[in-house]
């Protein structure tokens, strides 16, 4: 039969699109269900920052009378303004193994963006580089770590197939409590003794003054992050809807604030990987019992996920982020945990990949974004 492609919108038929992904990874056990709350607000064009600025569009592709695919066509004109390009965007991409259903739905997003003016295709982001992005294409033997995205291994042949092409590579390292450079700690050790007398010092994050604390990490991100391919400076709104997220999560023994006589000049956020957890949750739904679930057991997870380092221009190479990963490495072996993602590192970021690398790191995971004229 005909592919048949349908638009929803959040009034009707988005719970539809939340759910699709769920059935086609029913019997994968790699498999780790958003929340659908979650979903459900980031598509709220009343709660989620992003819809303040862009655009979006949802589209279901049916066959046979079944959903056989998503995707979202996104107008991201904060990325475009900032990167002088003309780029749409296409995220939220989850299909079966049928060729047919990929191109009819990448046709949708080549014509959204062909109506806004773009010259270019690029994805998968949801909603933007800020957000969870890229496709799998290296590491499919075990499920993904917290907030990052996860699929079959048919997709990026599929996509490709489509003619898309490779515009980036994020990976993934796996940093191992018993297998991490004892060398590397010592040294980390010695360099945090030499930014002592310096006037540098690195201490906790502050959960009791966490907005304070985070507009010191907001505006460090931006600094530290702002050459890197890809970023585009958090809005206000957008930083905040993060806090009041991962502090729900956040352990301040993972997170660290480093400091230069008094002032902020970089950070280190690492997070329990809460996956260990909603992937027991059927389906994302966090109640009747999910919730006390995921309350009770993000400080029992195994593994962390080392989800931000910024420092700030002036600092780098100072041995601030190898610092960072040594204190998460020693907390790690204090509660004996199996050990930590750093993820994502960009392909073309070298100093991320050698602190990594230098604490005997594997790169186990590699996701990409693909971009093709249009």
């Amino acid at each position: 039969m005909a592919i048949e492609i349908q638009e929803v919108t959040f009034e009707k038929g988005i719970n539809d699109f939340i759910n699709f992904p769920h059935d086609l990874y029913k019997d994968d056990p790699n498999y780790v269900p958003e929340i659908f709350m979650g979903q459900k607000d980031m598509m709220n064009p009343k709660k989620y920052p992003f819809h303040q600025y862009g655009k979006v569009r949802y589209f279901l592709a049916r066959k046979d009378n079944r959903i056989v695919g998503r995707i979202a066509a996104i107008d991201n004109p904060n990325y475009n303004t900032h990167f002088k390009s003309r780029i749409g965007f296409f995220g939220f991409f989850d299909f079966t193994e049928d060729q047919e259903v990929v191109n009819a739905l990448l046709d949708k997003a080549s014509d959204y963006a062909k109506a806004n003016g773009h010259e270019y295709l690029m994805g998968p982001t949801n909603f933007t580089t800020n957000e969870t992005a890229g496709t799998l294409i290296e590491g499919f033997s075990e499920p993904p770590k917290v907030m990052m995205t996860y699929n079959k291994p048919y997709y990026g042949s599929m996509i490709e197939s489509y003619g898309l092409h490779k515009e980036m590579d994020l990976y993934a390292y796996m940093i191992y409590t018993q297998k991490a450079s004892e060398k590397a700690l010592r040294i980390a050790e010695s360099v945090e003794e030499r930014l002592r007398k310096n006037g540098i010092t690195i201490r906790n994050l502050n959960l009791k003054d966490i907005n304070n604390e985070a507009k010191k990490i907001q505006k460090i991100y931006n600094d530290a992050w702002d050459e890197n391919w890809g970023f585009v400076p958090f809005t206000d709104a957008e930083f905040e809807f993060l806090k009041n997220d991962l502090k729900m999560i956040v352990d301040p023994s993972f997170a660290y604030i480093a400091e230069k006589d008094g002032e902020a000049i970089g950070f280190g956020l690492t997070i329990p990987n809460i996956n260990e957890i909603l992937i027991k949750n059927k389906r994302g739904k966090l109640f009747p019992f999910g919730i006390f679930r995921l309350l009770f057991g993000k400080g029992k997870t195994k593994t962390v996920r080392v989800l931000a380092l910024g420092v700030l221009k002036e600092y780098r190479k100072s041995g601030i982020e190898a610092i960072f990963f040594a204190k998460n490495i020693s907390e790690a072996k204090k509660r004996n945990l199996i050990g930590g993602e750093a993820s994502w590192v960009l392909e073309n970021n070298k100093p991320m990949r050698d602190a990594a690398e230098h604490l005997n790191g594997e790169r186990y995971k590699t996701y990409r974004l693909y971009k093709k004229s249009i």
